[in-house]
């Protein structure tokens, strides 16, 4: 069966979360279309939906490439987390999960738990990432759940550009306790786990201050130093006093000339 441009977009995407797909890497289309069996043209049509996911940019020259977050990216990107992600848990409302979504998400730690022993790092960084489609999931909105995997693609690309320093095992732990928070039905309290778990991932970043963009370009055609004072002019030697046979010799090499 052939496959679809939504399957390719899916793949690229799960590939991102996984940390196999690093910020500025290149997606030629011919390479892709030969990968997975199929025309550029389908190739092309995921890649599109992709970058109006904001997932991949596209060069006209150049070709399609996965995005590399700026430094106001990332923040907007976890501004746009945090209002999504603490609003799913507020307007779930009081009382507990169903006993179908509370299942489903400890089956989700349960993997994360088994992932954070083994050495696949791809698995565990998506499964740390999917937990947040999940819960999106498991609150009963699957629209939502769709844009938070965008967004936690996003973020996860943030955390390779900028090399998060957060926990795996702290991710995972979070995790627990706003799950067991939403068990209790204690929805105010597995509020503000999340807030303080988003916060702690991006404050893990190892964001860099605002540099002067001209910097290196104005060192490299700063004035060289002035270093070689200029040398003193040669003193004149006083002629010696010429004598006869000088004088002779001059004689004869005027009469030459």
């Amino acid at each position: 069966m052939a496959i679809s441009a939504s399957e390719i977009s899916a793949r690229i995407v799960e590939a991102v979360m996984a940390q196999k797909l690093a910020p500025g890497s290149r997606l030629g289309e011919q390479q892709l279309a030969m990968l997975f069996d199929c025309s550029r043209t389908i190739v092309r049509e995921a890649l599109t939906r992709l970058a109006a996911r904001g997932i991949v940019t596209v060069s006209a020259r150049r070709g399609w490439f996965v995005i590399e977050p700026s430094q106001d990216e990332a923040r907007e990107a976890f501004e746009a987390r945090r209002v999504i992600e603490l609003g799913l848990i507020r307007s779930a409302g009081a009382g507990k999960l169903a006993k179908t979504a509370l299942r489903q998400l400890k089956v989700h730690l349960q993997r994360e738990k088994a992932a954070l022993k083994e050495s696949d790092v791809g698995n565990r960084s998506f499964l740390l990432g999917d937990f947040h489609v999940c819960l999106a999931e498991c609150l009963g909105n699957s629209l939502l759940a769709d844009t938070l995997r965008d967004y936690t693609a996003r973020t996860t690309l943030i955390a390779m550009l900028y090399q998060s320093t957060h926990d795996a095992v702290q991710s995972c732990e979070d995790h627990v306790q706003i799950v067991a928070a939403l068990e209790r039905g204690d929805h105010a309290a597995a509020e503000s786990l999340m807030a303080a778990h988003i916060g702690t991932v991006q404050s893990a970043l190892r964001v860099q201050a605002p540099t002067d963009p001209l910097a290196q370009l104005r060192d490299a055609l700063a004035p060289l130093p002035d270093t070689a004072a200029p040398s003193p002019a040669p003193k004149r030697r006083k002629a010696a006093p010429s004598t006869d046979s000088d004088s002779d010799s001059s004689t004869y090499l005027g009469a030459l000339l």
